[in-house]
C-alpha cells in the first residue's frame, strides 16, 4: 500500500508539472488574455494563479511522494 502511495503521489505531481504550464501557455496565447493595451486581463491573472496552486500542489505531493517511499 506505502508503494503504491509513493507511486501516485509523483504521478500526481508529474502531471500536474507537465500539464499546467502546457495549458497556461495556451490560456495567454487566447485574446481575452490581454486588453487592447496589451495588459493582462483578469482572465489570465485568474489562471496564473490556478496553475501557481497546481504547482505548489504538484511540489508537496512530489515530497509526500519521496517521503512515503523513502519512510515505507
Amino acid at each position: 500500500m506505502t508503494l503504491t502511495l509513493g507511486i501516485l503521489l509523483l504521478a500526481n505531481a508529474a502531471f500536474n508539472v507537465f500539464t499546467w504550464p502546457t495549458f497556461l501557455k495556451r490560456v495567454a496565447r487566447d485574446p481575452r488574455a490581454r486588453d487592447d493595451a496589451g495588459r493582462p486581463t483578469s482572465v489570465l491573472r485568474v489562471h496564473q494563479v490556478l496553475v501557481a496552486i497546481a504547482l505548489l500542489l504538484a511540489a508537496v505531493s512530489a515530497v509526500a511522494g519521496v517521503w512515503v517511499l523513502v519512510a515505507g
